[in-house]
């Protein structure tokens, strides 16, 4: 569950008490239901205050409109798949290439479920519709994960561990090695990789990634 802080990056109204904070969460979690499962214009106001309870007064304070409450969702589920793909990695505890690995194994994880690829869907559908929530979306999910691995490339050049002058583009090579798989999940087409098969191409894959950031 969201919260305090979380919320103030997602709503109009923060709410103040417990109560508003559950009503927030409930009209989060039943609009994604009803997105996911009629598609967003066949969704009305009316529709997700009749399923979560309340009234459509509640989503003008907390959202201030239906996209601002799709806004919010992404940014609701965004904070999940932080916690998805970083639930097993601590960069005190591991060295850089089985973070890198773990990384990516959780991500491949996060977007092999059902309701996480059906949402990534949708997000395409509304980012095509609405310029706004495509950089919306664009800001605050795949911008703020590749800084945080651009973060971890700097201060790993920063410790000699690797040669790394352009952090952020190296992130962005980084994430393309699930760029196929995330494609095949999202589009529908079967995976032809096994589990195991997986590993293997991540760890082929982070072991090239670092032989190129190895200073010549």
């Amino acid at each position: 569950m969201l919260n305090t802080f979380q919320f103030q990056q997602s709503v109009h109204d923060v709410p103040q008490t417990k109560r508003g904070h559950e009503r927030c969460v409930a009209l989060l979690e039943s609009a994604t239901e009803l997105f996911l499962s009629r598609g967003y214009d066949a969704v009305s106001l009316d529709d997700i205050v009749n399923h979560a309870g309340g009234s459509k007064a509640s989503i003008y304070k907390f959202f201030g409109n239906k996209d601002g409450l799709f806004k919010a969702i992404c940014d609701y589920r965004r904070i999940q798949f932080f916690k998805d793909i970083s639930r097993t990695c601590d960069q005190n505890s591991m060295d850089l290439r089985t973070n890198l690995i773990t990384t990516l194994l959780n991500f491949y994880e996060h977007i092999q479920k059902p309701e996480n690829a059906s949402f990534m869907k949708l997000i395409m559908e509304q980012g095509q519709r609405n310029p706004d929530i495509a950089r919306h979306i664009h800001e605050n999910g795949p911008l703020k994960i590749q800084q945080v691995v651009a973060d971890s490339l700097k201060q790993a050049h920063e410790n000699g561990l690797l040669f790394c002058e352009n952090p952020i583009y190296s992130a962005q090579l980084y994430f393309g090695i699930l760029r196929n798989l995330e494609w095949r999940i999202i589009i529908g087409v079967p995976l032809d990789q096994n589990d195991q098969e997986v590993l293997n191409y991540v760890n082929y894959a982070v072991d090239r990634f670092l032989d190129g950031h190895q200073k010549r």
